[in-house]
């Protein structure tokens, strides 16, 4: 390579990397120096003594987790709902793709694709009160309008522990689906044309189409978007469990999860060793799971392992 050539590669190199600033920057901090207060998780904490003063207690705030009669529960909820949405969400975000590619670029550009996307624009507040709208025991739509039609009685959604796990799957797919869905669709526009074009001359159908060519080629970004997920099958989304079941004591033996325990746990008792704990359980058994999944992909199929 002349110097010229190495000149222009270094101005491209450089180029780039300032485009890439501010998210290597925000990744940093977000995501990097806070590993430093790791360490908090073996240590009392105490406002008074500081960071740096506050006394080691070993193990001591795992406990807080392990040894809890809700620590079965916790856990079971995590990992089911994070299961749940892991398989019911990568489906139906697929299955979106797929149709939102079938409709063309006018009526995908112009509408669907606006609508889908628009619920996960949304925060969580609005979103619960959206669900309240819907599920209020006195002036819920499903109550007056739907069950009222129906003849019948009218149910206290926020005492019905069995309808919360079926509802909860409900509202994170509205308001997630649609946005996996464009990553996806993303991933299948990339697909050659030409393979689809030889495919209609062979007389494949649509849905031939769709299983032997769509759902193959679509494999890897499935498969990254999984491992991704994997990767926080130990956490939950803190505004889906906490904020849509409006916070309601009789529900938690369903929508308590291992981040609003803690978070309950930090409001009633200040104790910032547990809640760091906590983060440092969750990050580990989410490191362990995706180098466990990454190694079943990669001995299956190794094309679309990560590493």
């Amino acid at each position: 390579m002349t110097k010229s050539e190495k000149k222009h590669a270094s101005k491209n190199t450089l180029a780039l990397l300032l485009i890439a600033l501010p998210g290597i920057t925000y990744l940093i901090i977000n995501n990097y120096i806070p590993i430093i207060g790791t360490f908090i998780a073996f240590k009392k904490f105490s406002y008074a003594k500081g960071i740096w003063g506050s006394p080691w207690c070993g193990l001591d705030n795992f406990k807080f987790l392990f040894l809890t009669d809700d620590a079965w529960v916790i856990t079971r909820n995590t990992l089911l709902y994070n299961l749940a949405f892991i398989v019911i969400g990568t489906v139906v975000s697929v299955i979106f793709a797929i149709l939102l590619h079938e409709l063309g670029e006018l009526l995908r550009g112009k509408f669907f694709q606006s609508v889908l996307l628009f619920p996960h624009l949304l925060s969580w507040v609005v979103t619960a009160y959206l669900v309240y709208a819907l599920l209020g025991s006195t002036t819920g739509f499903v109550n007056n309008t739907i069950l009222d039609a129906l003849g019948k009685k009218g149910v206290d959604w926020y005492t019905a522990k069995a309808a919360w796990p079926f509802i909860l799957v409900i509202v994170y797919l509205w308001k997630n689906a649609g946005y996996n869905a464009i990553v996806y669709m993303a991933g299948i526009a990339g697909i050659d044309k030409e393979i689809y074009e030889a495919a209609k001359i062979d007389g494949a159908s649509k849905l031939k189409q769709i299983t032997a060519i769509t759902l193959p080629l679509l494999r890897p970004t499935i498969v990254i978007m999984t491992l991704m997920a994997i990767g926080r099958v130990f956490y939950s989304d803190f505004g889906l469990f906490y904020q849509v079941p409006m916070n309601a004591g009789t529900l938690f033996s369903t929508t308590q999860t291992i981040d609003t325990y803690v978070y309950r746990g930090l409001m009633e008792q200040g104790n910032v060793g547990m809640s760091s704990a906590a983060g440092v359980y969750q990050s580990l058994v989410g490191f362990a799971l995706v180098m466990i999944a990454n190694f079943i992909v990669r001995k299956k199929d190794p094309e679309n392992a990560l590493f």
